[in-house]
């Protein structure tokens, strides 16, 4: 495993990590879930990654349950969660991005998780219901008062960003460190264009989710859903609409076979192809994995050991297909 500073923190993070959205809770049980941490963990893996809303808290009752049992030094790992969606009812100060709920999920993921602090915490998504001003204010103080380390954004624009860090320096608070966006072939404006500022004047930090596309990058849905698969799980068809009926997934299906010759020609698989990939943009802090089985994590894993093979030449080719079916 090699690490990587975390924007223009000192923290150090494993360029792979392994998230749970969509898995712990849902697709696997317990036991699996446990197989799945310590073969992370073992691998050098430092980050884990959670959220209030993922199977409505469950996923993070499973994960702490599973580092409490581990007798892993807390010094040793990271672990995160984010608020905005919710996790109990749809009352109105439920969800959002409040000081009441930020403050409350804080709290709450504390119990579930089984830690005395989050190393990292997010915003899940941005708020217009709540001035930004309250959202920095809130977060900085849970960094002061030592329930929080870090705290970042996910899925927020440029724009939204760099209002905020204008806030924490106005008001001299702590400002945000990371954003979490999703970043792949196929999804790769925001990380590469509309960023690029934040990387050169904050030095922000990315911890980025679905370097598979969902699944799309495995080519396992080039014919359909197959039985098993994330995509054909009950309680997933919204998952399944959002990704098989998004505008232009025929092209973006058709694209990859071309991928995967490539991934022949050097010797791996497609799936290691699309995460060395991500990996391979200086910009990148870590590379958020999610799997359903202990192999699969593994697997993936090779993917540090794809990079030296990921030329400029080899790097060209990928684009030629990419940038014709990417976002």
């Amino acid at each position: 495993m090699t690490y990587r500073h975390l924007g223009s923190s000192g923290l150090k993070i494993s360029a792979l990590s392994f998230g749970a959205w969509v898995t712990f809770g849902k697709q696997v049980g317990d036991p699996v879930a446990e197989k799945l941490l310590h073969t992370a963990y073992d691998a050098g893996v430092n980050f884990f990654d959670n959220a209030e809303a993922y199977a409505d808290g469950q996923a993070e009752t499973v994960m702490g349950a599973i580092l409490k049992a581990s007798g892993w030094r807390r010094s040793s790992y990271l672990v995160s969660s984010k608020a905005f969606f919710g996790y109990e009812d749809e009352k109105p100060n439920q969800t959002g991005l409040s000081r009441k709920h930020l403050v409350e999920a804080c709290h709450a993921a504390l119990r579930r998780l089984q830690v005395d602090y989050l190393d990292l915490y997010y915003c899940h998504r941005p708020d217009p219901e709540t001035p930004v001003e309250e959202t920095c204010n809130a977060m900085s103080d849970l960094v002061t008062q030592g329930k929080v380390l870090y705290w970042g954004t996910s899925e927020w624009s440029a724009a939204q960003i760099k209002a905020a860090f204008n806030v924490c320096d106005h008001l001299g608070l702590h400002h945000p460190v990371v954003e979490q966006p999703q970043y792949n072939l196929f999804h790769r404006t925001r990380v590469e264009r509309e960023y690029g500022p934040l990387y050169l004047g904050r030095r922000m930090g990315t911890t980025t989710w679905s370097p598979l596309a969902s699944g799309l990058l495995t080519g396992k849905y080039n014919a359909g859903v197959p039985a098993g698969s994330r995509l054909a799980t009950p309680g997933m068809e919204w998952l399944q609409e959002l990704i098989l009926k998004q505008p232009g997934i025929e092209r973006k299906i058709a694209a990859v076979p071309a991928l995967a010759a490539i991934a022949a020609e050097l010797g791996t698989s497609l799936p290691r192809l699309a995460i060395a990939w991500c990996l391979k943009n200086p910009h990148v802090s870590s590379v958020i994995l999610g799997a359903s089985r202990p192999e699969q994590l593994t697997e993936n894993f090779g993917a540090l050991d794809l990079l030296p093979h990921l030329t400029s030449e080899v790097m060209g080719r990928i684009d030629r297909i990419s940038l014709l079916v990417a976002e």
